[in-house]
């Protein structure tokens, strides 16, 4: 029987209408992003969040430097931007070009503005199991496997990639909620051994059709981070035979990618609270 397919974008839709009403509650939120270069990738997201900003009532900032831009130059827009009281939510659109220093950008955002959870503060809250915020899109998978009452406590997860703002994350919230985690990664021998083992395995590497049927466990859930631009469109981790061995699947496209751009503004929503004193932020 054919995979049943993890519809993200009915579970997206209802969580930016939760954001507009929480929006129209507290008068105003403001998200700011910053792009540094014109990866093509990275505008359509930014476009993307811009669009969804405004349609959920949220006013959206747009901050571009060009590809050959110096860190100072990143710096200083950062610190710009924690000083606006009309701005509570920064992203950095990552990856940054190679002089930037991606791990200092991310130490400079003010942790009660950094909507992507990178900054050390809000990296350690996860470690600690005390989120403030978390990664738009290892927060938007939970809530999808809550969403399609799947078993977490106690499954074995297998998380298939290790970077700072999906595979790590979403490792340590999977462990929070009492699954067994393992994380594979480039250097991972015989994947098999590990993936055929998991009741929740998640493709988060951006190698199209890499997750085959012969990696997956009968009956498991697979959530498709993956999203490869291809002359045939856009294409998942997952190669699309799986459908025909697991139980439940996210699609590509429709799957985990309305639910990253959902919660970002969740995370937006979130940020307003705590600088209007509505959520108590842990500030050290």
């Amino acid at each position: 029987m054919p995979a049943t397919l993890m519809d993200g974008k009915a579970l997206a839709t209802r969580v930016r209408e939760e954001v507009r009403r929480d929006v129209a509650d507290l008068g105003h939120v403001g998200l700011a992003t910053v792009l540094v270069g014109e990866d093509p990738a990275s505008q359509v997201y930014i476009r993307l969040k811009h669009e969804a900003s405004t349609a959920a009532g949220i006013d959206p900032l747009d901050t571009r430097l060009p590809a050959d831009a110096a860190e100072d130059d990143v710096l200083e827009v950062v610190t710009r931007l924690n000083d606006d009281n009309a701005v509570d939510g920064i992203l950095v659109q990552t990856p940054l070009p190679e002089q930037i220093d991606e791990a200092r950008v991310m130490r400079a955002i003010d942790p009660v503005k950094d909507v992507d959870g990178l900054h050390p503060l809000n990296a350690g809250q996860l470690f600690f199991g005390r989120e403030t915020f978390v990664g738009a899109t290892p927060a938007g998978v939970m809530r999808l496997l809550d969403e399609y009452r799947i078993p977490v406590a106690g499954a074995r997860a297998v998380v298939v990639g290790r970077s700072l703002i999906v595979g790590r994350p979403l490792a340590m919230l999977l462990l929070h909620a009492n699954a067994t985690v393992t994380i594979c990664h480039s250097r991972t021998e015989e994947l098999a051994v590990h993936t055929l083992g998991a009741n929740i395995l998640v493709a988060a590497v951006g190698r199209p059709g890499l997750i085959t049927p012969d990696l997956v466990k009968d009956g498991a859930t697979v959530i498709d981070v993956g999203i490869t631009r291809t002359d045939a469109g856009l294409v998942g981790d997952v190669a699309p035979e799986v459908a025909e061995v697991a139980a439940f699947l996210t699609p590509v496209p429709g799957g985990v990618g309305p639910m990253t751009i959902a919660v970002l503004l969740a995370n937006a929503v979130r940020a307003a609270r705590y600088r209007s004193g509505l959520l108590a932020f842990p500030h050290i």
